[in-house]
Protein backbone atom coordinates (compact mmCIF):
# COMPACT_ATOMS: atom_id res chain seq x y z
CA UNK A 1 0.00 0.00 0.00
CA UNK A 2 1.55 3.65 -0.81
CA UNK A 3 1.94 6.44 1.34
CA UNK A 4 -0.86 8.20 0.04
CA UNK A 5 -2.87 5.02 0.59
CA UNK A 6 -2.75 4.95 4.03
CA UNK A 7 -3.30 8.51 4.61
CA UNK A 8 -6.48 9.10 3.08
CA UNK A 9 -7.16 5.91 5.14
CA UNK A 10 -6.07 7.63 8.28
CA UNK A 11 -8.20 10.69 7.47
CA UNK A 12 -11.53 8.41 6.54
CA UNK A 13 -10.87 7.06 10.15
CA UNK A 14 -10.77 10.03 12.24
CA UNK A 15 -14.45 11.22 10.37
CA UNK A 16 -16.69 10.79 13.40
CA UNK A 17 -19.74 8.27 13.32
CA UNK A 18 -22.62 10.72 11.85
CA UNK A 19 -20.22 12.98 10.16
CA UNK A 20 -19.64 13.35 6.68
CA UNK A 21 -16.18 14.81 4.36
CA UNK A 22 -15.47 16.05 0.68
CA UNK A 23 -13.34 14.07 -1.06
CA UNK A 24 -11.06 17.59 -0.92
CA UNK A 25 -11.72 17.64 2.76
CA UNK A 26 -9.99 14.34 3.23
CA UNK A 27 -7.13 15.08 0.46
CA UNK A 28 -6.76 17.88 2.39
CA UNK A 29 -6.79 16.13 6.22
CA UNK A 30 -4.18 13.68 4.55
CA UNK A 31 -1.64 16.39 3.57
CA UNK A 32 -2.64 16.54 -0.39
CA UNK A 33 -4.58 19.34 -0.78
CA UNK A 34 -5.99 18.86 -4.53
CA UNK A 35 -5.69 15.61 -4.86
CA UNK A 36 -9.14 14.79 -4.50
CA UNK A 37 -9.76 12.96 -7.65
CA UNK A 38 -6.89 10.47 -6.20
CA UNK A 39 -8.86 10.08 -2.70
CA UNK A 40 -11.86 8.91 -5.15
CA UNK A 41 -9.43 6.35 -6.60
CA UNK A 42 -8.30 5.33 -3.69
CA UNK A 43 -11.58 4.66 -1.81
CA UNK A 44 -12.65 3.30 -4.89
CA UNK A 45 -10.45 0.02 -4.33
CA UNK A 46 -10.83 -0.02 -0.56
CA UNK A 47 -11.80 -3.54 0.95
CA UNK A 48 -11.15 -2.67 4.56
CA UNK A 49 -14.28 -2.17 6.35
CA UNK A 50 -12.46 -0.51 9.13
CA UNK A 51 -11.95 2.61 7.28
CA UNK A 52 -16.02 4.12 6.64
CA UNK A 53 -15.96 5.02 3.23
CA UNK A 54 -19.44 5.89 2.98
CA UNK A 55 -18.37 8.76 5.18
CA UNK A 56 -17.16 10.37 2.29
CA UNK A 57 -19.23 12.69 -0.06
CA UNK A 58 -19.14 14.83 -2.99
CA UNK A 59 -18.18 18.56 -2.55
CA UNK A 60 -22.29 19.06 -3.78
CA UNK A 61 -23.71 17.09 -1.22
CA UNK A 62 -24.57 14.47 -3.17
CA UNK A 63 -23.33 10.98 -2.59
CA UNK A 64 -20.84 9.36 -4.70
CA UNK A 65 -19.75 6.21 -5.88
CA UNK A 66 -19.62 3.75 -3.24
CA UNK A 67 -18.29 0.06 -3.12
CA UNK A 68 -18.25 -0.59 0.49
CA UNK A 69 -15.76 -3.29 0.65
CA UNK A 70 -18.10 -5.79 -1.16
CA UNK A 71 -20.04 -3.44 -3.28
CA UNK A 72 -22.90 -1.30 -2.79
CA UNK A 73 -23.86 1.76 -4.95
CA UNK A 74 -25.26 5.00 -3.92
CA UNK A 75 -28.74 3.58 -2.26
CA UNK A 76 -26.48 1.87 0.21
CA UNK A 77 -23.82 4.48 1.13
CA UNK A 78 -27.11 6.56 1.97
CA UNK A 79 -28.19 4.04 3.93
CA UNK A 80 -25.38 3.94 5.89
CA UNK A 81 -25.26 7.40 6.44
CA UNK A 82 -29.18 7.75 7.46
CA UNK A 83 -28.22 4.70 9.47
CA UNK A 84 -25.73 6.74 11.37
CA UNK A 85 -28.21 9.64 11.66
CA UNK A 86 -26.76 12.05 8.75
CA UNK A 87 -29.62 13.98 6.90
CA UNK A 88 -29.61 15.90 3.85
CA UNK A 89 -26.84 13.64 1.52
CA UNK A 90 -28.48 13.79 -1.58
Amino acid sequence: MSIFSQKVYDAVRRIPKGEVASYKEVAEMAGYPGAFRAVGTVLSKNTDLTVPCHRVIRADGRVGGYQGGRGGGEEIKRARLEEEGVEGVL
